[in-house]
């Protein structure tokens, strides 16, 4: 059984989530349309059952509910990833939005690291202020323990290269945590970082 939870409860948020890298439900509860769009396809994309329920404190803005939500996914998918034997543990892809081009190359590698590279000229889309998708990005890299390159190619609508990025996150994360072998995929014979 490759699932994992979490539930981080602070000042700021509240937030549960359950992973289940063979697939199952997606459920998306964030108070920030935007941002329960983008999760829904990330989720689609990678084939992984996703439930998140968050409450934050989105009277200020969602820039808690987004990192905190990030740092839970992550850490549900380290719990279920275990000690990572047997899966990929590299992915990449590529995915266009229509003039947007957007590419997520990613290692669980047990060492957190982001480069994350996209100009947005909307500020912002709905409740989502768009200089938050760096922020799940990276929230993500830290709490997963990964290394995730995101980059916007080309493209100027900003809900499509924000799309894009989801949907290849998913893709590259699909292509990672497939099983396909036996053992850890590391020279070492562990992946701690």
């Amino acid at each position: 059984m490759r699932r994992g939870t979490s539930e981080r409860l602070s000042n700021e948020t509240e937030i549960t989530v359950q992973v289940d890298l063979d697939g199952g439900n997606v459920k998306i509860e964030t108070g920030v349309g935007f941002f329960d769009h983008m999760l829904t396809l990330f989720a689609f994309q990678a084939r992984i059952g996703l439930e998140i329920k968050a409450k934050g404190d989105l009277w200020i803005d969602a820039h808690h509910t987004v990192e905190d939500t990030a740092i839970g996914l992550g850490i549900a998918l380290t719990e279920a990833l275990g000690a990572k034997a047997g899966i990929e543990r590299y992915g990449e892809a590529r995915v266009p939005m229509d003039e947007t081009l957007a590419s997520v190359v990613l290692d669980f590698s047990g060492r957190p690291f982001t480069v994350f590279k996209a100009d947005f000229k909307n500020p912002k889309l709905g409740d989502f202020d768009t200089e938050l998708a760096e922020e799940f990005f990276q929230g993500l890299s830290r709490s997963a323990r990964m290394t995730i390159h995101a980059e916007v190619m080309y493209g100027s609508n900003t809900h499509h290269m924000i799309e894009g990025l989801f949907k290849a996150l998913g893709r590259a994360v699909r292509q990672a945590v497939a099983v396909t072998g036996q053992g850890v995929p590391s020279t070492k014979g562990l992946i701690d970082g």
